[in-house]
């Protein structure tokens, strides 16, 4: 019996020695950076009538400047990505809807203008708007703001619904980049039967055309099967990087 123990224990040595080894190995494991845009296009090329309303090269958003990296007001994305949208767009016309792009591709400089905003504490030019509830030291920490963002990968859109007939704004019951829970799809409580059936027929409609929700935004939506899971892209929002 203690020969077998002995050896209960070598095999287990073994076992976390294997373990341990893979997960250095793996925990090295590092994503990857592009600066090629060869698979993007503009998604006004696939989707006409779309709105875009590039908020990042706008000083309308959280951080109160034109964002590092929108060096033009338009909205890139992969191929793939593209050719999903036009899917889900097609359906919505088909209910009277058009769509609201906010973002598309966000270049990696993007993400690191985000995070030395969400440092620089003194900064909360655009508090009230965005996150009147929180203090600005939660946004880093509690993932507000992140180092990485499925959007520099290039198949992630933000967006929302207008009326095809009069191009106003459908209410979602809550503003594009708000940080709390308002911003939940499923965040109920506050809001009515009808933002609430707003909010699903653009869920349905991302998620037929082959897209993922985010729990957390209801105007996220990621391609579910993107061609760069793992490649984060740092060519700028502008035309000539399709050139």
């Amino acid at each position: 019996m203690k020969m077998v123990r002995f050896l209960n224990k070598i095999l287990l040595g073994i076992m976390l020695g294997v373990t341990l080894s893979l997960f250095s190995v793996t925990g090295t494991v590092s994503a990857a950076t592009s600066d090629d845009a060869s698979d993007f296009v503009m998604v006004s090329e696939y989707v006409p009538d779309a709105i875009l309303e590039v908020r990042y090269f706008t000083t309308y958003n959280f951080v109160g400047d034109r964002i590092d990296g929108y060096e033009e007001p338009i909205v890139l994305c992969t191929k793939e990505a593209a050719a999903a949208l036009r899917k889900a767009s097609d359906a919505l016309r088909a209910q009277g809807y058009r769509l609201k792009i906010y973002d598309g591709y966000r270049p990696q400089m993007a993400v690191d203008n985000f995070v030395r905003w969400a440092k620089d504490l003194k900064d909360t030019r655009m508090k009230r708007y965005f996150y009147p509830d929180l203090d600005k030291s939660v946004l880093f920490p509690q993932g507000y703001i992140m180092e990485k963002s499925g959007h520099t990968r290039g198949s992630t859109f933000d967006l929302t619904l207008v009326y095809n007939s009069s191009g106003k704004d459908v209410d979602m019951g809550g503003r594009f980049d708000f940080f709390g829970e308002l911003s939940h799809p499923d965040f109920v409580s506050h809001l009515t039967e009808e933002q609430i059936a707003n909010r699903m027929i653009l869920r349905k409609a991302m998620l037929d055309a082959g897209f993922k929700p985010l729990v957390e935004e209801w105007w996220h939506f990621t391609l579910k099967d993107e061609p760069f899971p793992d490649t984060y892209f740092t060519f700028p929002v502008n035309s000539n990087s399709l050139k």
